[in-house]
């Protein structure tokens, strides 16, 4: 029986088999082209030291994509974000973190090498080595680094003072200087002077008294060449020479040098009487008239009289005392 080859119908798959080849031979001709062309960029080594730059920056990328997802996934973790939440709770998470982690590693001075978590806080930071103050008073032309300190600043204008303290009522401009205050009511006074055993509640005003013993005044008023222990006294001084009153009184528009003077006034108004005597319950507006009181009680006389040896408990007494003497020499 003789075998006649298949015969088909329609030219379909004679076709499709044509095809299929062409195919074959088109991909073959493109993997030889590709190894020549590698194979002529391999010969020139410039390119190819530029390409693995750019193959080692892209992997970076990557790498640094892949750390950031790790500590985000992470995050989510500890915050139960899960996959089938809504993708803008997700964006916010991932926003969140980003912007935490890439502050942390920019917040950090280029003059110090202090540390911040916050770029803000860096950048106020700054401040300190470039001596800018942004902020000025428009009552007396002060002028602060930060805002937060202006707003304290203008509460000696304006005579508020949110601070009081629960032991005696005593107002202050700032939670620092209520924080200070609390030390005289417990009575401890930790730091004392290695030279007369004075002790103090704070180790700043022990570093003032200290300096009565070595006699270092190192402020002195251009003005009159008078010294001071410290730069406050010498600018409270140079308020004598310029005229300036910064402290108001909120009830009668009366002006101060000093904010001492100002309290002691407001208490005229108020009636308040904070001092009080410890042997006979007599009460006082200010503390100088206290002491100048109790020395009655314990007869003390500090002000003794260059003339003739008589003393007083009061500064004002020997003065007047002293004008005898002085009349005696204009008579003689």
């Amino acid at each position: 029986m003789k075998l006649l080859p298949l015969q088909f119908p329609n030219k379909c798959w004679n076709i499709s088999i044509r095809r299929a080849s062409e195919h074959q031979e088109e991909l073959k001709s493109a993997k030889t082209g590709f190894i020549k062309e590698d194979s002529e960029n391999m010969s020139d080594p410039e390119p190819c030291r530029m390409k693995h730059t750019e193959d080692t920056e892209e992997q970076r990328d990557m790498i640094k994509e892949e750390e950031e997802s790790e500590e985000l996934s992470e995050v989510e973790e500890k915050h139960h974000v899960k996959p089938g939440e809504k993708p803008l709770s997700r964006s916010k998470t991932k926003k969140t973190f980003l912007k935490k982690r890439r502050a942390k590693k920019s917040a950090t001075c280029t003059q110090c090498g202090k540390s911040f978590t916050h770029k803000c806080h860096l950048e106020i930071h700054m401040r300190v080595h470039t001596g800018e103050r942004p902020f000025t008073c428009d009552q007396c032309g002060k002028r602060f680094v930060t805002k937060q300190n202006l707003d304290v600043h203008m509460r000696i204008h304006t005579g508020e003072k949110p601070f009081t303290c629960d032991q005696c009522g005593k107002t202050f401009l700032d939670a620092s200087s209520l924080k200070k205050h609390l030390t005289v009511h417990t009575k401890e006074k930790p730091y004392s002077c290695s030279v007369c055993g004075k002790s103090f509640s704070q180790l700043q005003n022990l570093k003032v008294h200290q300096k009565i013993h070595t006699g270092v005044r190192e402020f002195m008023c251009f003005e009159c060449e008078k010294t001071f222990i410290t730069e406050g006294d010498l600018k409270k001084h140079q308020r004598i020479h310029t005229g300036e009153k910064p402290y108001k009184c909120s009830q009668c528009d009366k002006r101060f040098t000093y904010s001492s003077s100002l309290k002691a006034h407001e208490r005229i108004h108020t009636g308040e009487k904070p001092y009080k005597c410890s042997h006979c319950d007599k009460r006082f507006n200010r503390s100088s008239h206290l002491k100048t009181h109790e020395r009655i009680h314990t007869g003390e006389k500090p002000y003794k009289c260059s003339h003739c040896d008589k003393r007083f408990s009061d500064l004002s007494n020997l003065k007047t005392h002293e004008r005898i003497h002085s009349r005696e020499k204009l008579h003689t």
